[in-house]
């Protein structure tokens, strides 16, 4: 258990830390607490040893470990909501004009910009959805929109390109057997129900028919099972102190650029807010980042989740209100 002048220090350390990316030193926190340098330093060495916080190699300074921010945040941060303008976020989700999608990743636009870190929205997989309807509507030349209803509901689209020359009779015949075949199944499981079924008279006429067509319907389905992810400001954290390092920054942006966002964000489980320092993201370009995530509801079967990825010092008393406040506004929007 600290003491209460142990926690003001952790909690000033991480502060200061936050704000100028130096190791902050007995000095510098004796100006702003009560007390001689010599006490402070004492504190300090305690902290140290009980692992809040860390010492560099080229500084008398501390600095927060990871255990030290999670401290901070769980018990010494306060949500100063009040001094973000949410004026912006509050304009974009009364524009009634705009889709959801476009709402969401214009939200992702103005969290990066308000923040300076990179922001990621990951909306619900449609993986444990159970197929229940499936529709083809011609579009133009050979492009037509494959339409799945749910069981839950949801409408899942895709453009899809067929063979030239299809004929649309034999689509029909086509968008007819996958009905029968795929009733209730789970659109996780298409790809192997078919596979499955290959000795299904149906099934093996359609791919004597045209393989391609298979082949396109199957692509569909694999995207139908993939969650729909927005990225925004992945550039930001080159500006980051803590990313002067080449090739730190290189794993990084490749990390951004192979858009594997399910490894970083599995919200299956997510039921509030989550923060995760450095090691515990147990991705290796992620080991000096934080990413803070915040569930948002997209109907009472499903949900979304909202995150910010910064380095560990992270301004987490700005960016954790203002996750929640995004969320908020997203569960409104998504269940009104």
């Amino acid at each position: 258990m600290l003491s209460e002048r142990q926690k003001n220090v952790l909690k000033l350390i991480v502060e200061e830390f936050v704000k100028t990316a130096e190791p902050v030193g007995s000095r510098t926190l004796s100006k702003l607490l009560d007390f001689s340098p010599a006490t402070i330093r004492n504190e300090m060495a305690d902290l140290e040893e009980y692992g809040y916080l860390e010492k560099t190699h080229s500084s008398s300074g501390r600095i927060p470990s990871e255990k030290g921010y999670h401290y901070y945040v769980e018990t010494l941060m306060q949500e100063d909501g009040t001094t973000i303008d949410l004026t912006l976020i509050d304009d974009l989700f009364s524009n009634e004009d705009l889709m959801i999608d476009d709402v969401i990743e214009q939200a992702m636009n103005l969290l990066s910009q308000i923040t300076n870190y990179t922001t990621i929205a990951l909306g619900p997989s449609a993986r444990n959805s159970r197929v229940k309807r499936i529709e083809l509507i011609p579009l133009y030349d050979n492009i037509s929109v494959l339409l799945v209803i749910t069981n839950l509901g949801h409408v899942e689209s895709r453009n899809i390109t067929l063979p030239k020359g299809t004929n649309l009779d034999e689509l029909t015949r086509i968008i007819q057997i996958f009905n029968e075949v795929l009733f209730d199944v789970s659109i996780s499981q298409v790809s192997e129900k078919l596979h499955y079924d290959i000795n299904h008279a149906q099934i093996k006429e359609l791919l004597q028919y045209n393989k391609k067509i298979l082949e396109a319907f199957l692509d569909a389905f694999t995207r139908f099972a993939q969650s729909k992810f927005y990225l925004s400001g992945q550039s930001n954290m080159l500006y980051q102190p803590e990313f002067s390092d080449l090739e730190r920054v290189r794993e990084l942006m490749n990390f951004f650029e192979k858009n594997d966002m399910l490894k970083l964000i599995d919200h299956s489980d997510n039921k509030g807010l989550t923060v995760r320092i450095g090691q515990e993201n147990q991705i290796s370009a992620m080991k000096d980042c934080s990413v803070i995530m915040v569930p948002y509801k997209v109907n009472q079967a499903s949900q979304g989740t909202i995150a910010v990825v910064g380095p560990t010092r992270m301004e987490y008393q700005k960016v954790i209100p203002l996750l929640k406040y995004l969320a908020a506004h997203l569960t409104k929007l998504n269940t009104d």
